[in-house]
């Protein structure tokens, strides 16, 4: 998705500014743009290949991009309402991995695919949710708060659950993973938000060009990993979305469901949803990159396009039901 993390409407559900308009356009192109450079990966390989050494520093730029959109607000939300922030990363980080794992015994896959699901499904939220939460008539603030407490926790959490669920199949180099979480992510956003609490004017210039940073670069990871797995992608293609499909499906019910069942607003439980259903698919991708191999790679790649396609819908859905 797009993994620029943007306060996409206030508390009323207007747009007001010219950030806000340029997040939810480039949420909404997202899968177009981003589709045309998997089938030019696709086409053409070797254009891409040399371009993975770039994967994590670019990474590391969104997480930076992140960083910089969070606000003291947002900080304060987490402080006065972490029940429901708490309930949405658990969930997160309960449920996506563990249906990984079911997904993958279902339809048979092979370890390498197995892996890359499971990191799919371990990763921090894709920050586009904070976008679809607007579209879906969503609590935005909570959205932010649920996506920035799960990437900050990540790099201890998401090493964990591949050691605990992945480890018996494939070796899982967990201190290099918390260490390169670390760099990748924690850093950056951190960084990221001290200059924002020092500079918020400066900043303020220069969101709205940071969805459009996004696409760019989350372009370039996906192209990057289509290349190195072309010859793959043609024959596990198919079964690989199917895979990612029914594991976002299970988010979104799952999201939904255990904010109804504490008894959460509306609003709240279609965020959830959303939060628990949208993972940072090019983290995923970017690490398994890193630390497995290229067709551990593919369902991060794969979630790029259908998360955003499945969040776009879900969203048209749910706001004809009013709030």
């Amino acid at each position: 998705m797009v993994d620029n993390h943007t306060a996409v409407a206030k508390p009323s559900g207007e747009v007001h500014t010219t950030e806000d308009r340029s997040a939810a356009l480039a949420v909404l192109a997202f899968p177009v743009v981003i589709l045309g450079g998997a089938v030019l990966a696709w086409l053409s390989p070797d254009s891409f290949t040399p371009l993975k050494p770039y994967i994590m520093p670019g990474l590391m730029l969104i997480m930076f991009s992140m960083g910089l959109t969070i606000t003291l607000p947002d900080l304060r939300t987490v402080a006065s309402r972490p029940i429901p922030i708490v309930l949405g990363v658990v969930c997160q980080f309960v449920v996506m991995p563990l249906s990984a794992v079911l997904v993958a015994k279902m339809l048979g896959l092979s370890t390498e695919l197995t892996i890359g699901l499971i990191l799919l499904g371990s990763v921090p939220g894709g920050t586009a949710s904070n976008v679809i939460a607007y579209l879906a008539k969503g609590d935005v603030a909570l959205s932010v708060a649920m996506t920035s407490v799960s990437t900050l926790v990540s790099p201890i959490v998401t090493p964990m659950i591949m050691l605990l669920l992945a480890g018996q199949s494939t070796a899982v180099d967990a201190t290099g993973m918390i260490w390169a979480l670390f760099k990748t992510v924690l850093i950056p956003v951190v960084a990221g938000l001290v200059i924002r609490i020092m500079a918020s004017r400066a900043v303020d210039k220069v969101l709205p060009m940071l969805p459009w940073l996004s696409i760019v670069i989350i372009g370039v990871v996906l192209a990057t990993v289509v290349a190195g797995a072309a010859a793959k992608l043609a024959t596990v293609g198919l079964v690989v979305v199917v895979g990612v499909g029914i594991q976002n499906f299970i988010g979104f019910i799952a999201g939904y469901w255990s904010a109804r069942l504490s008894k959460q607003r509306e609003a709240a439980c279609r965020t959830t949803a959303i939060e628990v259903a949208t993972q940072n698919s090019a983290l995923a991708s970017g690490m398994a990159t890193q630390f497995f191999t290229p067709e551990a790679a593919l369902p991060g790649a794969i979630a790029t396009i259908l998360a955003n396609i499945t969040g776009a819908i879900y969203a048209a859905i749910v706001r004809r039901h009013g709030e």
